[in-house]
């Protein structure tokens, strides 16, 4: 008969095993990888991922799909932008991890493993389709956010977690402030992204009540960039607009098209105003915040831009885009076919509707006053929508 001792030390071992076939590079000595991040091969996460590299010795990375493959394709993107790291190797923890599935599909030994090796665990993953369906959009920003709960709550050091929402989890409310302690969806939301984000943060409070432990909650705004599309790049949510908008381009906006027509409408407030976030600024400001003790409780910090930008903005991208004069109108009652199909090519049009504003009060408190903000108007985005053009006989 095998004593309970040897038995766990087999169970141990395999599980030691088991992680480390579903890992690529490692931290050195003992104690280096204690933070751990979902999401490093998206938009906002892989910023995360270079401001958490610059304050920790190693990072442990939770991504799907076989580890060499997500650590290659973070080297890549991470090389568009960041300061080169001839050790990124040996700093990068890449874990093969499913958030959709029950201990994030490790073995149930694997998964204790991981958990105790973490002092802090950032969620970023999540779908941002924002006229997705509301079945799939539960699957990860729900349950996934459930998974990492389980995660962190399964960790024998108790990592912190700091989990990222989304300021628009404030719902279909069009006007107005919105505080940074608010949770509610009492004004409905405006598609099933919100509704989902808004599912994920109820989750991280009852958990914070269940276990007495902290949890941060960041909620950025709209995150753009002036840095222009790439392949080696994750995708941002605008780009999802230049895209159909381009496909659209021949049949709508050509000869015979809404051009001929001299322009098309989009309904919206003509004085409306969104929050638009340059996602550096927005990863540097969750990465301070982050390096401060918690002050208990969950913390919910608003990392949007100092600055609204107008919805005319907006209007003036759409035209730049397209080629075609566009109005901004309260209500469209006799939309032509043309513009019937325009204003469906992206959820992001729901919310030229909008004019209200997000209180940060608390990130200034803890931040200080955060200066004079960039500026994001049309040039800025259509920047990070349009490739720089590549000289003739350059090699791709």
């Amino acid at each position: 008969m095998i004593s309970p001792f040897f038995s766990l030390s087999l169970r141990r071992r395999a599980a030691q095993w088991s992680l480390r076939k579903a890992v690529v590079g490692c931290g050195t000595g003992e104690g280096a990888v204690r933070v751990a991040l979902t999401g490093a091969t998206g938009f906002l996460g892989l910023r995360l991922l270079d401001e958490l590299l610059c304050r920790h010795r190693s990072v442990t990375v939770l991504a799907r799909g076989e580890p060499e493959r997500a650590r290659e394709r973070i080297a890549r993107g991470l090389a568009r932008f960041a300061t080169p790291r001839p050790d990124l190797p040996a700093r990068l923890r890449v874990v093969s991890a499913r958030i959709t599935e029950p201990r994030l599909g490790l073995p149930e030994d694997a998964h204790r493993e991981l958990a105790d090796s973490l002092d802090a665990v950032w969620h970023c993953a999540g779908d941002t389709t924002l006229d997705g369906d509301l079945a799939v959009l539960r699957r990860v920003n729900v349950a996934g956010t459930r998974h990492v709960l389980d995660l962190a709550g399964a960790g024998s050091g108790q990592p912190m977690v700091f989990h990222v929402s989304t300021a628009f989890v404030a719902g279909a409310r069009r006007a107005g402030v919105v505080y940074e302690d608010e949770l509610t969806d009492a004004y409905g939301f405006e598609g099933a992204y919100e509704r989902s984000k808004y599912e994920a943060e109820v989750l991280v409070h009852a958990w914070a009540r269940a276990t007495g432990r902290p949890a941060v909650v960041f909620r950025p705004s709209v995150l753009t960039t002036g840095l222009p599309p790439h392949p080696d790049l994750p995708e941002h949510p605008l780009l999802n607009i230049e895209r159909t908008l381009t496909g659209m381009e021949r049949s709508y906006f050509g000869p015979g098209g809404l051009r001929e027509h001299g322009r098309f409408r989009i309904v919206g407030r003509p004085d409306g105003q969104l929050n638009l976030m340059p996602v550096e600024d927005a990863a540097a400001v969750m990465a301070r915040l982050a390096d401060l003790p918690p002050a208990g409780g969950v913390e919910t910090y608003h990392v949007v831009h100092g600055r609204e930008t107008p919805v005319e903005e907006f209007r003036r991208l759409l035209e730049r885009l397209t080629g075609v004069r566009v109005a901004i109108v309260p209500r469209l009652t006799d939309p032509s076919p043309r513009e019937a199909a325009v204003a469906v090519v992206s959820g992001v049009f729901c919310y030229l509707g909008q004019r209200r504003r997000y209180d940060d009060s608390r990130v200034r408190a803890r931040l200080g006053p955060p200066g004079v903000p960039a500026r994001v108007d049309a040039d800025y985005l259509l920047s990070g929508l349009r490739p720089v053009p590549r000289p003739e006989g350059a090699v791709r």
